[in-house]
């Protein structure tokens, strides 16, 4: 019983799920299973700059970019060796919608994709 109740609690560790919006034009955040989504009124190419800029700006070395159509993905990993990954996507030409994951599985780091996602919209 015991390591079915442990399995459980490490499936669903960092899957809680909320929806937050303030303002007009304001970013829509959501978090779920380890994956903190914002939606930011910028082109594709735009943030993806803003992104590898926040990724830098936060000493997050980056290990992997790969645009592809209308999503990029950009890998990076952190000093204490934690991975971050960005997923950017182009819902319009104007709106893009970013995913930040960082950590590992069962493991997630809230706050990092939080501080990750700070940086970009500073930068939008």
């Amino acid at each position: 019983m015991i390591p079915i109740l442990l399995a459980c609690c490490l499936i669903t560790t960092g899957c809680a799920f909320f929806v937050v919006g303030v303002g007009t034009g304001a970013a829509v955040c959501t978090y779920k299973c380890g994956e903190l989504k914002k939606s930011y009124q910028a082109s594709l190419d735009k943030t993806i700059i803003a992104c590898t800029a926040a990724l830098k700006s936060l000493k997050i070395t980056i290990t992997g970019k790969t645009p592809v159509g209308i999503t990029a993905i950009i890998k990076g990993r952190c000093s204490d060796k934690t991975s971050v990954k960005i997923k950017i996507v182009m819902i319009t030409d104007r709106i893009t919608e970013v995913s930040v994951r960082s950590g590992i599985v069962g493991v997630w780091s809230k706050k990092r994709s939080e501080l990750i996602h700070a940086s970009i919209a500073q930068r939008l």
